[in-house]
């Protein structure tokens, strides 16, 4: 990974991708399945909508890990990056042509 990152640039893509599903692949744990469809949307809305990000819980300024209550439930959403085969991490996760970005939501209880 490159000695500089250009982090404001990481955010951007990161929310992107957690505000419209963009720019990357969605991952559901088996708890956010089992809740069924309507569950699943009204949760995946929440982790749209959260701007709760502060040097507490995003020490880096990525906006890669969020932790919410959405339809009853304490949910978190954690964005991964790798090199396009997915077979490592990414070299530089600022650059979408080097970078397949991964959005995971899952049950808090499921980490």
């Amino acid at each position: 990974m490159s000695d500089i990152l250009d982090v404001g640039r990481i955010a951007a893509l990161n929310d992107i991708l957690r505000r419209t599903l963009c720019g990357g692949t969605l991952v559901l744990s088996a708890g956010i399945v089992a809740l069924g469809r309507e569950r699943q949307q009204a949760i995946l809305a929440a982790v749209a909508a959260f701007d709760g990000f502060d040097p507490d819980n995003d020490p880096y300024g990525e906006h890669d890990f969020g932790a919410l209550e959405a339809d009853g439930e304490q949910v978190f959403f954690k964005i991964d990056y790798f090199d396009r085969a997915l077979a490592c991490a990414s070299s530089d996760p600022a650059d979408s042509s080097v970078t397949a970005r991964v959005l995971t939501v899952l049950l808090s209880h499921e980490y």
